[in-house]
């Protein structure tokens, strides 16, 4: 058995943060329909995201984990009749989670609103940069205006250098991406008790700005505006931080508490350091005077003396929170990955094994599973239809009239 065993999704997004969203449910069981469009409507509507085509697309998308555990159909939403399938679809599913900007599926005729009217459960989740309303709504954008908008990017990087980009976790994924299947569940929990859906608006600005949440508190309460580098979080401090080792690769520590810092101290000779170490406001306030920059200064030459890896296993012996700063074909080599099994192995009909990234939701009594890899564009089509009831004749028909592919 699997946690979302029986609940059916419709997915319309493309980009990012919604295909997470749904990978989350398909991973957990849920049964999820891509619903992309025939490439021959115009790559504009089709988008630059859409699964790939033909023989050399199922090599592609074996590797594609965002799009696993789902099925695709290719479905024209501009023609009455794909808008009729889709409806058809829509009177059986749980959930519809859309990725379009505000006012594209009510133009479209699938709409929360519309599609409430013929299934009053339906949990209906629109993901966008800045939300359903609001003089941004109607802004294209993508994570990185989303994050700076949302006060995340001034944050990130060295403080006489611009921003550092922090690929697209923060609104794509960490923040709207997960947010929308949270808000989802939720949505399914209330519906058991109410037999009522809901519509789930997640802004990927609102999304940014929530993960940010600690920051801003104290944002609010000190009156303060923090800079790059100026509190502890963000590299301000030298008890959390990133130091180079000798043979040039990375360490990070993470001393936020006295009895840590405090054995790192000893661990490598500098007791004197003990007593400076961390405060409540250096969450708020930068370092004032040269106190941290000697012992930054000092550190660093510190960590030249060791290679990364033997710093990592003289610390962490020591009861250091310490790490290494890993290259990707390094994470997937680690023993702690490959024992929580963060990489599977997964058997392709072509390809033979295919490596996928693992599971982080780990369930004592129904695991999630990779079930299939991810398809090419319009596999399911006649498969999905035939389960509506049409036969090979209708089929035939609606791709000759280019409703689907």
């Amino acid at each position: 058995m699997l946690a979302l065993e029986s609940v059916k999704i419709l997915d319309l997004t493309r980009a990012g943060p919604g295909p997470y969203c749904t990978m989350i449910l398909g991973d957990l069981g849920a049964e999820v329909i891509k619903i992309e469009a025939p490439l021959a409507v115009g790559d504009r509507q089709a988008g630059s995201f859409h699964s790939p085509v033909g023989d050399e697309g199922k090599r592609e998308a074996a590797y594609q984990c965002l799009h696993r555990n789902k099925r695709s159909v290719a479905l024209n939403l501009r023609a009455d009749a794909g808008r009729r399938i889709f409806h058809q679809l829509a009177k059986k599913a749980d959930i519809i989670v859309e990725g379009f900007r505000p006012g594209v599926v009510q133009r479209l005729g699938i709409d929360y609103e519309a599609i409430s009217k013929i299934n009053p459960g339906i949990i209906y989740c629109s993901i966008t940069g800045y939300g359903q309303d609001g003089p941004y709504s109607g802004l294209s954008g993508h994570d990185i205006n989303y994050i700076s908008m949302g006060g995340a990017l001034s944050l990130v990087g060295e403080a006489d250098r611009p921003p550092s980009i922090p690929l697209n976790l923060m609104a794509d994924y960490g923040g709207g991406g997960a947010n929308a299947a949270i808000g989802i569940l939720g949505a399914l929990i209330v519906r058991d008790k109410t037999g009522k859906g809901q519509y789930i608006d997640i802004s990927l600005t609102d999304s940014a700005i929530y993960l940010n949440c600690a920051v801003t508190v104290n944002h609010f309460y000190h009156k303060v505006v923090p800079q790059r580098q100026s509190i502890w979080p963000n590299g301000g401090y030298p008890y959390y931080n990133v130091y180079q080792a000798k043979d040039g690769g990375y360490v990070t520590i993470g001393c936020l508490e006295p009895w840590l810092w405090e054995k790192f101290c000893r661990a490598i000779g500098k007791e004197e350091f003990i007593p400076v170490q961390f405060k409540v406001d250096h969450f708020v306030y930068p370092p004032e005077g040269n106190q941290w920059q000697e012992v930054f200064s000092s550190l660093r030459q510190v960590f030249l003396t060791r290679t990364r890896d033997e710093w990592f296993e003289f610390l962490s012996q020591k009861d250091v929170p310490v790490g290494k700063v890993y290259s990707m074909d390094e994470v997937f080599a680690d023993p702690q990955v490959l024992h929580r099994q963060m990489v599977i192995e997964v058997e392709h009909p072509t390809e033979g094994k295919v490596k996928q990234v693992g599971l982080p939701i780990k369930l004592s009594d129904t695991p999630g599973e990779i079930r299939s890899l991810a398809p090419v564009l319009g596999e399911h089509t006649e498969e999905v239809l035939t389960e509506l009831g049409y036969n090979k004749s209708n089929i035939n028909e609606l791709r000759q009239e280019g409703v689907v592919s």
